[in-house]
């Protein structure tokens, strides 16, 4: 029984053997040479099958074998399928990173000087805070939320199809109130000092135009639970905090928050009529009263209570940003990712200039910095 398996399984094999060798010599040029001596040796073969010699299969399936391996010409894989096969996994392999761990952002705008200049190529962290279905904002689970100065990229709630970048300056339940240019998180002033006045100024780009123009302005440096960033604010912010602090300025900044005489609305996309409605994802916070209004204008009045479940977000340009103090917070569902680090950088770009000039305005010292 044992002996009889065992012949049909070398019997099957001796046939898919000769099968193949008749194949390859029935197509002229798909053996090398020693064609006579394969040819020999599978009529040899189909002798021995025929008349069910066995043993003369076993001593013939050796020598079949080996003239296979070494006489039948096997289709070499074309080098072009092979760069093919090799790029198409490449792709692959970067869109599933892109999708889930890690993605490139161009800065497009002045909203983030002095951290982030327009025109700097940033990677994003998209795994820090969670993982996410794919090209929805759908999470899977969440590692842990924003803390308070990170720099986020997400999905603008009043223009889902456009990703923003701005720093995180309160987070859930907190409240945030903006006077005479001071952030109040929670009733506390956010530690704030000039670094610079006379000689600030930054290059700012309109998108609309296509044109870049120098823009005068003033450097602070903030703190949040240790950390320190800078921020820049018009030009004429030192001359206000003086007059604030001898009690003589009566108005407050146009980029305070909430405004000064606006209903308890807080901000958000408009609609239809200019009327207030959630964005993507977004629930409305509120504006809360604290205070007479009778008093100063730097005092704190009333402050914004940030939904569950949000960010409140500003720009590091403080003077020159669309943030939460006018659509509303960020709901955590459309936070992409947290900025990593800058990988390019250059500055204004004019492709008829010679090469020598284009390569004088990549910022080389920009490039390898960490977002901080």
């Amino acid at each position: 029984m044992r002996a009889a398996s065992l012949d049909r399984r070398v019997r099957k094999e001796a046939e898919l053997l000769a099968r193949e060798a008749r194949e390859a010599l029935a197509v002229k040029g798909n053996v090398r040479s020693r064609a006579s001596e394969l040819s020999a040796a599978v009529k040899a073969m189909d002798a021995a099958l025929a008349t069910k010699d066995y043993q003369r299969v076993r001593q013939g399936l050796p020598v079949l074998d080996a003239l296979v391996d070494e006489v039948v010409k096997h289709p070499d894989r074309s080098t072009t399928r092979d760069y093919i096969e090799s790029i198409g996994a490449a792709v692959l392999i970067a869109l599933a990173l892109r999708a889930v761990v890690i993605e490139a952002f161009k800065i497009p705008s002045a909203s983030m000087y002095p951290t982030l200049e327009v025109n700097d190529h940033i990677f994003v962290n998209k795994l820090l805070y969670g993982l996410r279905v794919p090209f929805t904002t759908t999470k899977l689970f969440e590692w842990r939320a924003p803390k308070r100065g990170e720099v986020i990229v997400f999905m603008q709630p009043c223009e889902p199809d456009r990703d923003y970048i701005k720093r995180v300056v309160a987070t859930a339940g907190q409240s945030v109130e903006v006077r005479c240019n001071i952030v109040y998180v929670d009733g506390v002033a956010v530690d704030s000092r000039l670094v610079r006045a006379e000689t600030c100024s930054y290059d700012d780009y309109d998108e609309q135009s296509d044109r870049w123009s120098l823009k005068r302005c003033s450097e602070y440096v903030e703190q949040v639970d240790g950390h320190d960033y800078r921020t820049f604010h018009d030009e004429d912010r030192p001359q206000r905090d003086q007059l604030a602090r001898s009690g003589q300025l009566t108005t407050e900044n146009d980029r305070d928050f909430p405004r000064l005489g606006s209903d308890r609305e807080g901000p958000g996309c408009r609609g239809p009529g200019n009327q207030l409605v959630p964005g993507l994802n977004q629930k409305l916070g509120t504006v809360v009263g604290t205070h007479d209004r009778e008093r100063s204008a730097c005092a704190l009045q009333q402050h914004y209570v940030v939904p569950e479940g949000h960010v409140f977000v500003m720009g590091d340009n403080r003077d020159n940003s669309n943030d939460s103090r006018y659509w509303g917070s960020v709901p955590i569902q459309n936070i992409k990712g947290k900025a990593l680090f800058i990988w390019f950088s250059y500055g204004e770009w004019e492709w008829q200039l010679r090469a020598w000039r284009l390569w004088s305005r990549i910022r080389w010292d920009r490039i390898g910095g960490f977002v901080k």
